[in-house]
C-alpha cells in the first residue's frame, strides 16, 4: 500500500489485527498495534484494534499480556465498549475467578458501558459451572430487568447446570420456553437429553427424541451417542442396541466414539462375540478403534478368561501404533478379579501383564494379596510377599494392612500380632486403616485388655483416631460385656465433642438397656436429631426391642409408628421378633397386627416365628381359644396338634 502511495486507514489495520489474532499470532498483532500508535496521524489504534488483541491474548492463555494491554489503552484514553469488556469477563468466568469477573462487571456499569447478551451469558455460563445457582438466577433476573431477552446461549446454559444436577424435569421447563419462540437447535436437545439419559428418565428421553425428529430437527451422530450410552450404562444393552440399529435405518453413520459405547457394554456383559462382531464391522467401514475400544475388549477376555485372545489384542493394538495398555490397567482388572474372589484367575492375568513385557506394582501385588486373604489362602497371600520382595517391589502399609485382615478374618489373631510387631521392625509405620484391623481383631477374639493396650499405643504414636476407630472400641466393648467402660470412654468423648455417628449411638443406647441405664438410653435417643442425625432402622429396632423387653408394649407400638412415619422401611428381622416378643407377652391381638405386615416378600415368617405360632396355637396351644385375634390366614393353625 505506501509502495502504491496508499496509506493504511483504521479498517485495513484493523483487518490485519484481526488475522494474526484468529491465527493465533497476537503477539505479531502487539506489535502492528504499537506500529499503528507510533505512525500517529488519522489511524492511532481505537477500541476495535485494542479489543481485537486483548480478546486474542485471551483466547491464546496469555491473560497476563491481555491485561496489560488493557491497562495501556486506558492510559492512551480510549474507552473499553461492551466488547472489550465482555471479552474479559469472558477469560475471567473460563478461569473460574468469578469474584473478579463480577468486580469487571461492576466497573463497566460505573463507566456507563452497558453490559449486553454476551456479557450475561459469560457471567450466567461461569457461574453454571461453578455450580453458583444462585448467583445464575439472581444475573438471570437481573439480565432481564435491563430489557434483554434471554437467547439460545443463556438457556443453554442454564439448562446444562440443571441437568449436571439431576434437574432435568426444571431443565425442560426452559427448553419448552425457548421452543415456544420457535427457536429450535440440535445443541439444546442435546443438552436435555443427556440429562434424561444420566438420570435413568428413558420415557422422557424417547419422547423429546421423537418431537426432535416432529420438528423437522435430523438426529446427528451425537443424538445417538447419547442414547445409546445412556442405555448402556444402565445396563440395558438390548434397548442400546435397538438405538444403535434405529441409528443405521435413519442413514446416520456411527462413528468411533458409537462403536466404543457399544462394544464396551457387550463386553461387559460377556457377549464377548457380538463384541467382536461390532469391532470387526467398524474395521470394515474405516473406523479405526481407539485405545478406548481396545481397553474395553481386552478388559473381557481377561475377565472371561481367555487370555490368548487378550494377548493377541494387545499386539494388534500395539502395531496400530496406539499404546499398550499400562500396569493401571491391568491393576483394575486384577483388583476386580479378586474382589469377585476369582484369585487364580487374576494370577493368571499377572502372568500375562509379566508376558507382555509390563512392570507389575506394589498395587498389582497388593490386590492379589487381598485376593488370597478373602478365600482364606493365607500361605498363598505370603508367597505373593516373597515374590514381591524378590523382584525389588517394597511391601507397604497397605500391604501389611491386607494380610492382617486376613489373619483376622480367619481368626489367626496371635498370627496378626506376630506380624503387627514385624511391621514395626520394619520400620513401616500403620495408619488408621491397619489399627482400626488390629483393635477389631483382638476385640473379635475377647482380647480387650490387649486391644485397648493397642489402641493407647496408637494414640501415643500420633495415628489418627476416626469415628472408625471410635466406633469399633465402644462396640467391641460392649460385646465383651465392658459396657461400663464403654459408656464412661463414650461420656468422655461426649465432653471432648467428637462428632459421633448413628451407628455408634445405636451401640451405646442398647449399651444402656444393657445395664438397666433406661432413663439415659431414652434421653440418647432424644438428642439424636439436635446431634445433626436421623435414626435409622437400627436405631428404631434397638428401641422397640429395648422397649418391648421391659414390658413397655404401648411405647414400642408408638416408637414403630414413628418409624413408619418416617418413611423407613423395617426389616423382617424386626418384624419377626416384634411378633415373637408380643406372643411370649400374651399380646396376641398387636401380634396379630404385626403379622398383617408379612407379605411373604419383603417380610416373610422366620422358621422360629412359625414354630413358636404351631406351639401356641394348635388344638394343644395354651392360646388356640385366642386364634380368632389372628389375621385370617394364619387360623389355619387351629387344624394342627
Amino acid at each position: 500500500m505506501p509502495e502504491l502511495g496508499c496509506v493504511p486507514d483504521a479498517f485495513a489495520y484493523s483487518t490485519v489485527l484481526k488475522s494474526l489474532c484468529d491465527n493465533s499470532m497476537s503477539q505479531r498483532g502487539l506489535d502492528l498495534l504499537h506500529m499503528m500508535a507510533k505512525e500517529g496521524g488519522g489511524c492511532s489504534p481505537n477500541v476495535v484494534a485494542y479489543s481485537t488483541v486483548i480478546h486474542g491474548f485471551f483466547k491464546e492463555g496469555e491473560t497476563g499480556k491481555a491485561c496489560n494491554l488493557f491497562h495501556e489503552m486506558m492510559q492512551q484514553g480510549v474507552e473499553p465498549n461492551v466488547w472489550t469488556y465482555s471479552s474479559i469477563i469472558d477469560a475471567l468466568c473460563k478461569a473460574r475467578a468469578m469474584d473478579k469477573a463480577e468486580l469487571v462487571l461492576q466497573q463497566m456499569v460505573n463507566k456507563g458501558v452497558q453490559p449486553n447478551n454476551v456479557t450475561y451469558n459469560c457471567m450466567i455460563h461461569g457461574y453454571s459451572t461453578s455450580g453458583w445457582w444462585k448467583e445464575v438466577v439472581k444475573l438471570f433476573r437481573e439480565m432481564k430487568s435491563r430489557g434483554l431477552i434471554p437467547d439460545i446461549f443463556t438457556c443453554s446454559s442454564l439448562m446444562t447446570y440443571l441437568c449436571k444436577h439431576g434437574r432435568s424435569k426444571e431443565a425442560a421447563e426452559f427448553f419448552d420456553a425457548v421452543t415456544a419462540k420457535g427457536h429450535r437447535d440440535v445443541i439444546s436437545y442435546c443438552i436435555l437429553l443427556h440429562g434424561y439419559a444420566n438420570e435413568g428418565c428413558f420415557a422422557d428421553m424417547i419422547d423429546l427424541f421423537n418431537s426432535m425428529q416432529r420438528n423437522g430437527i435430523a438426529a446427528n451422530c451425537h443424538v445417538f451417542n447419547i442414547l445409546i450410552n445412556g442405555y448402556a450404562k444402565r445396563g440395558m444393552t438390548e434397548e442400546a442396541m435397538l438405538i444403535f440399529t434405529e441409528m443405521w435405518e435413519k442413514g446416520v453413520s456411527p462413528d468411533v466414539v458409537t462403536y466404543s459405547i457399544v462394544i464396551a457394554a457387550l463386553s461387559r456383559m460377556g457377549r464377548l462375540t457380538d463384541a467382536m462382531e461390532k469391532f470387526n464391522q467398524m474395521i470394515a467401514m474405516g473406523i479405526q478403534p481407539n485405545t478406548a475400544v481396545y481397553h474395553s475388549l481386552i478388559q473381557g477376555f481377561c475377565i472371561d478368561g481367555d487370555l490368548v485372545k487378550a494377548k493377541q489384542l494387545v499386539s494388534e493394538m500395539m502395531n496400530r501404533g496406539i499404546p499398550r495398555p499400562n500396569i493401571v490397567f491391568f491393576n483394575s482388572v486384577i483388583n476386580s478379579l479378586c474382589k469377585e474372589g476369582r484369585v487364580m484367575d487374576a494370577h493368571d492375568v499377572l502372568d500375562l501383564v509379566i508376558g507382555i513385557g509390563e512392570r507389575p506394582n506394589v498395587i498389582t501385588f497388593n490386590s492379589l494379596i487381598d485376593g488370597y486373604c478373602l478365600v482364606g489362602k493365607m500361605d498363598k497371600a505370603f508367597k505373593i510377599l516373597d515374590v514381591m520382595e524378590s523382584v525389588g517391589v517394597e511391601p507397604n502399609v497397605v500391604t501389611y494392612s491386607a494380610l492382617l485382615d486376613g489373619y483376622s478374618k480367619n481368626r489367626r489373631i496371635d498370627d496378626a500380632l506376630t506380624l503387627f510387631r514385624e511391621m514395626l521392625r520394619k520400620r513401616i509405620k500403620p495408619d488408621t486403616v491397619t489399627y482400626g484391623i488390629m483393635l477389631d481383631g483382638l476385640f473379635r477374639a475377647g482380647r480387650t485388655v490387649a486391644a485397648m493396650e493397642m489402641f493407647h499405643e496408637m494414640t501415643e504414636s500420633g495415628t489418627t483416631v476416626d469415628i472408625v476407630i471410635y466406633n469399633i472400641i465402644l462396640g467391641g466393648l460392649c460385646r465383651n460385656n465392658c459396657v461400663d467402660e464403654a459408656i464412661a470412654l463414650f461420656q468422655k468423648l461426649r465432653a471432648m465433642n467428637v462428632k459421633f455417628n448413628i451407628e455408634i449411638l445405636n451401640t451405646m443406647i442398647n449399651a444402656m438397656y444393657k445395664v438397666q441405664r433406661k432413663e439415659e438410653a431414652k434421653e440418647l435417643f432424644a438428642t439424636i436429631s439436635a446431634n445433626g442425625l436421623v435414626p435409622n432402622e437400627s436405631t428404631y429396632a434397638v428401641m422397640i426391642r429395648n422397649l418391648l423387653k421391659g414390658g413397655a408394649v404401648e411405647d414400642a407400638d408408638n416408637m414403630f409408628s414413628s418409624m413408619d412415619n418416617s418413611g423407613i422401611v423395617p426389616s423382617s428381622g424386626l418384624i419377626n421378633d416384634i411378633i415373637r416378643m408380643l406372643l411370649k407377652k400374651g399380646e396376641i391381638a398387636k401380634a396379630g397386627n404385626y403379622l398383617s405386615k408379612v407379605d411373604g416378600k419383603s417380610i416373610s415368617l422366620e422358621a422360629s416365628t412359625t414354630s413358636l405360632l404351631l406351639s401356641l396355637f394348635s388344638r394343644k396351644g395354651k392360646h388356640q381359644v385366642d386364634i380368632k385375634l389372628l389375621p385370617a390366614k394364619y387360623q389355619f393353625f387351629d387344624g394342627f396338634g
